[in-house]
């Protein structure tokens, strides 16, 4: 895409204005870092947009206080305060479902994902955000905890003009061909690899 211009133009009978403005489901997958926070970054711009956000966390601890989260959480109070950009939801889901233990089985922790997915499913049919972000739901779908045919038919019948970003490892390919723009993480270097752990402000 040179200067940001389409390869080919298809003949759909949309107008440019029409296929401008279609909304899209996103992919972040890969091995690498960077996935949830290109996808926040996606959402501080429908913030700045005015767009009603829903976050919905589907791995990390539901007692763990990413800076993400405590950011656009500010932002929505400003929201509600000033009326500047759009309200923010924040959903978590689950206990630690990846390499944090926490108590419950595997079979709570399924109930959960299958909940939350449910609670995405409500929202969209609702039209409750214009934009979601569902950090790490890859995961609930590689499990099997959510099917992933379900997730394709509901993102691909979703009404009016919602944009899904879905982020995590190992992306069905099924969702990968539903979606309009997948990215793949892919590792270079790390610092981990010289063995440097995460640190504030980079990892949280």
């Amino acid at each position: 895409m040179p200067q940001g211009r389409p390869a080919r133009v298809p003949d759909d009978g949309l107008t440019t204005r029409q296929r401008r403005n279609r909304p899209l489901v996103i992919v972040h997958t890969g091995e690498m870092k960077g996935k949830s926070t290109a996808a926040f970054g996606l959402a501080l711009r429908a913030w700045n947009q005015g767009w009603p956000i829903g976050v919905f966390q589907f791995v990390k601890s539901a007692k763990w206080r990413v800076g993400e989260e405590s950011a656009l959480r500010a932002l929505g109070r400003l929201h509600e305060q000033t009326g500047e950009g759009g309200p923010v939801t924040w959903h978590k889901m689950g206990e630690g479902w990846s390499w944090i233990q926490r108590p419950g089985t595997e079979a709570d922790h399924a109930a959960d994902a299958r909940e939350g997915w449910e609670q995405v499913r409500r929202d969209l049919a609702a039209q409750t955000h214009t934009l979601y972000v569902l950090d790490e739901f890859t995961y609930p779908i590689k499990w099997g905890w959510v099917d992933v045919g379900d997730v394709v038919a509901t993102l691909r019948d979703r009404p009016g003009h919602q944009h899904v970003v879905i982020t995590g490892r190992d992306a069905d390919p099924l969702l990968v061909e539903a979606a309009d723009l997948v990215v793949e993480m892919t590792k270079v270097k790390h610092p981990m690899d010289a063995g440097q752990k995460g640190q504030r402000g980079i990892e949280w």
